[in-house]
């Protein structure tokens, strides 16, 4: 058993979540576990931004993955990775990569690239669980999309659990309705028989979320633009022959 990914799964507490502040490079992981974070998770949209590309696979996979590895590098704590929906790439050789550059967790979304649908149910979950059977110790986060669907002609909780379940019985340690808002979030928690991961998204905060029950929080590419709004204010106030300090940078 990878002690780093034992680790990271023992995190994992329901009501007394991991919490997450995501991060892009090297430098932004180190300042996360500088504060005192058990772990590290990197966030794709972040990263692809980052390197010049946009969202939703728009990155080299290889990029992603090397980008990944400098995140793992920089630190001594486990690391759980966003690998998207996979880029593609059969469940041995994704599992190779991320073990490969150190990583001993991953994010796998059910959104089909490019595009945008939801993946079918049952093959999203035979393909969790060949990247299980690949990977026995790497912690496994699935994201079930269902509330990033517009006009989806399906309930988005109703459809969540549903695939929460079969991720669950496929092999993943935790499932992921990203974008779900708190009242949907605290129902899924109930629901489903396992971990749930949650967006700490606008109008709420940490301590409601961890009271709904869920096992794990992440805030996704926020962090990343609240740097970038900082760097901007720093550039304006000095642009404008003011005092780049004045905003608190």
């Amino acid at each position: 058993m990878n002690d780093l990914a034992a680790r990271l799964r023992d995190l994992h507490r329901p009501g007394d979540p991991l919490i997450l502040p995501n991060v892009w490079d090297a430098a932004s992981a180190g300042v996360v576990e500088e504060a005192g974070y058990p772990a590290i998770a990197t966030a794709s949209a972040a990263i692809s931004a980052m390197l010049g590309y946009p969202d939703q696979e728009g990155a080299p996979a290889e990029e992603m993955f090397a980008a990944a590895g400098r995140v793992v590098r920089a630190v001594g704590v486990p690391v759980t990775v966003d690998a998207e929906a996979g880029y593609g790439l059969p469940p041995g050789e994704l599992v190779e990569r991320l073990t490969a550059i150190g990583a001993v967790g991953c994010n796998l979304e059910d959104t089909v690239h490019p595009g945008g649908s939801l993946a079918d149910v049952d093959a999203q979950a035979e393909f969790l669980a060949a990247v299980r059977a690949a990977g026995p110790d790497l912690v496994i986060n699935a994201r079930a999309d269902t509330f990033m669907v517009a006009d989806p002609g399906f309930d988005p909780v109703d459809e969540a659990i549903a695939r929460g379940r079969r991720y669950l019985e496929a092999g993943a340690d935790c499932v992921y309705p990203i974008l779900a808002p708190a009242d949907a979030v605290g129902t899924l928690a109930k629901e489903l028989p396992g971990p749930v991961n949650a967006n700490c998204l606008p109008g709420t905060d940490v301590a409601r979320l961890a009271s709904l029950g869920v096992a794990r929080i992440s805030f996704g590419p926020t962090p990343y633009r609240v740097a970038l709004a900082a760097l901007k204010d720093f550039a304006t106030r000095l642009k404008a022959g003011e005092d780049p300090y004045a905003g608190g940078a």
